[in-house]
């Protein structure tokens, strides 16, 4: 339930590419990792902040900025 809270959060945040979206959101006991490519530093934070307002309590973000 929270990781299709937290891709709901992801595909309609229009301020994201579509790398971004296609970030991986595995979570396990409530513990959220974040994987993937994504273009800009401000798409690691807002994707780490969708998942703290689906109610995350540990995030790891592991998102990688891909140099185009």
């Amino acid at each position: 339930k929270m990781t299709a809270d937290i891709r709901k959060m992801v595909v309609k945040d229009d301020s994201l590419s579509m790398m971004a979206k296609n970030a991986k959101i595995i979570t396990i006991d409530g513990v959220v990792t974040l994987r993937g490519p994504v273009e800009t530093e401000k798409e690691k934070a807002a994707i780490e902040k969708h998942a703290k307002q689906a109610g995350a309590k540990t995030i790891t973000n592991e998102l990688e900025i891909k140099k185009s």
